[in-house]
């Protein structure tokens, strides 16, 4: 089973247009840890604040075009996690709510 679309031949080279398939996915990723690293903020911060993290590291790992989207996503991860702890310190429970 392949989850990516296949390597691009050498014909891609010739246009630079074409990105190479892991060029694509890493930018995936770093767009989608800063919508998840938003989304985050309001609602499930204790899921998805690590998961923007971990996508926002994957996609700085594997080198992406979106560099500030993927630090944004970063840093949205991060403030998820503190949003937690602050709300928890407050009400004194695993969950917080208005």
């Amino acid at each position: 089973m392949q989850l990516t679309a296949p390597a691009a031949s050498s014909t891609a080279h010739a246009n630079p247009n074409v990105k190479p398939t892991g060029r694509r996915d890493a930018d995936g990723m770093a767009v989608a840890s800063f919508i998840l690293g938003l989304v985050g903020l309001l609602v499930l911060n204790v899921f998805l604040g690590p998961i923007a993290i971990a996508l926002a590291g994957a996609a700085l790992w594997r080198g992406t075009a979106r560099r500030g989207r993927a630090f944004l996503g970063l840093g949205l991860g991060i403030a998820d996690l503190l949003v937690l702890v602050a709300f928890m310190q407050i009400d004194s429970t695993l969950s917080w709510s208005f």
